[in-house]
C-alpha cells in the first residue's frame, strides 16, 4: 500500500522555500505522493439561498494554492514523489485548459500527476467561474472522456451536451493517460468510478468508504472491467488506543491501496511542518516503503 500525506494548504503558506523543503523532505523519508485541495475562490457563508451545505467549511478566508501550477513547480524539485489532486473540482474548469495543463505537469514530473476530480459544494464558485452547478455531474463525466481523447488523439471532433471542439488538439499529447480518480461519496459518483475511474479517494476511512470500495468492486466486474485496476485510497487516522500501523493495516485489509496520513497540526505553521515530518515518518513506522 502506498503512503502519502497532505499539503497543508491552510498553514503552510507560500514561502517557495518551505513548500520545496516539504515537498523534498516527504520524498526524502520516504512518503509516496502529496496530495493538494483546489478551490479557485472563497465565499463568505452569511445569507446565503440557498445556504451552504454543513461540510462545506472553507471561507472567503481559506488559502488554497492553484494544484496544478503548485505541482509544476514541485515536479522541479523533487524525482520521486506523486502529486495527486485531491480533489480538482472539474466541471467548473474548462476541459480542454485542463488538459493542456495536465499534460504539461504530466510530462515535466515524469508522469508523476494523478488527477483526483470531483463536483465540489459551492454554487458561487461554479457561478463566478461562468459554469453551471446544476449539471456539473453529467459534464463531469463527459469531462473525464474528453481528457483521455485530448491526452491521445491527433485531432478530436467532438460535439456533445457539454463540448464542441471542431477538429482541434492539443500538443504535446501523451503516450500514456493521466489516472484520473473520483472524489466523493455519492451512489452516483461510486458507479462513475466503477465504469470509468482509476481510482476512488475518499476523506476517511469509515464505513461508508470501506463498503463503498466492495460496491465498486462489484459494479466494475459487472461492466467488464477488472476490479483489482481500480485503486482506493483514504485519509487514515488511527482511533483512540490505535496505533498508526494499526489504522494503516486496517484500511489495506478493507481493500485500500493507498492511504493519506496527517501532521499534527496543532500550533504548527510554514517550517515548523517540514520540522514535524520525521516524527510522522516514525509514527508510521516500518509500513512506510
Amino acid at each position: 500500500m502506498k503512503i502519502g500525506i497532505v499539503i497543508p494548504e491552510q498553514t503552510i503558506g507560500f514561502d517557495p522555500g518551505v513548500l520545496r523543503d516539504y515537498a523534498v523532505t516527504a520524498e526524502g523519508l520516504g512518503f509516496d505522493y502529496l496530495t493538494c485541495v483546489d478551490h479557485v475562490l472563497g465565499t463568505t457563508h452569511d445569507h446565503r439561498e440557498p445556504p451552504f451545505p454543513p461540510g462545506g467549511i472553507y471561507t472567503e478566508e481559506s488559502i488554497f494554492h492553484e494544484p496544478l501550477t503548485l505541482f509544476a513547480f514541485l515536479a522541479a524539485v523533487s524525482t520521486r514523489i506523486e502529486l495527486v489532486s485531491a480533489v480538482l473540482v472539474l466541471p467548473q474548469r474548462q476541459t480542454a485548459l485542463v488538459a493542456k495543463q495536465a499534460a504539461e505537469v504530466a510530462l515535466l514530473s515524469g508522469h508523476r500527476l494523478r488527477l483526483g476530480v470531483g463536483t465540489g459544494w459551492n454554487y458561487v464558485e461554479y457561478e463566478s467561474l461562468g459554469t453551471n452547478f446544476k449539471t456539473r455531474g453529467r459534464r463531469q463525466e463527459e469531462q473525464v472522456l474528453l481528457l483521455r481523447q485530448l491526452w491521445a488523439e491527433p485531432l478530436v471532433d467532438v460535439d456533445t451536451e457539454f463540448h464542441r471542439i471542431d477538429r482541434a488538439s492539443i500538443n504535446p499529447r501523451l503516450d500514456r493517460p493521466v489516472p484520473i480518480w473520483f472524489g466523493g461519496f455519492s451512489d452516483v459518483q461510486q458507479d462513475r468510478c466503477a465504469r470509468i475511474g482509476d481510482g476512488m479517494l475518499w476523506t476517511g476511512n469509515t464505513s461508508l468508504s470501506r463498503k463503498g470500495n466492495e460496491t465498486i468492486r462489484a459494479r466494475a466486474a459487472e461492466v467488464g472491467r477488472d476490479p483489482d485496476s481500480i485503486g482506493f485510497q483514504a485519509v487514515v487516522r488511527p482511533k483512540d488506543g490505535e496505533t498508526y500501523a494499526d489504522a494503516l493495516l486496517g484500511w489495506e485489509k478493507a481493500g485500500g491501496t493507498h492511504a493519506t496520513v496527517g501532521l499534527p497540526l496543532e500550533g504548527k505553521r510554514g517550517r515548523d511542518l517540514v520540522d514535524a515530518l520525521p516524527r510522522l515518518r516514525d509514527e508510521v513506522g516500518d509500513l512506510l516503503g
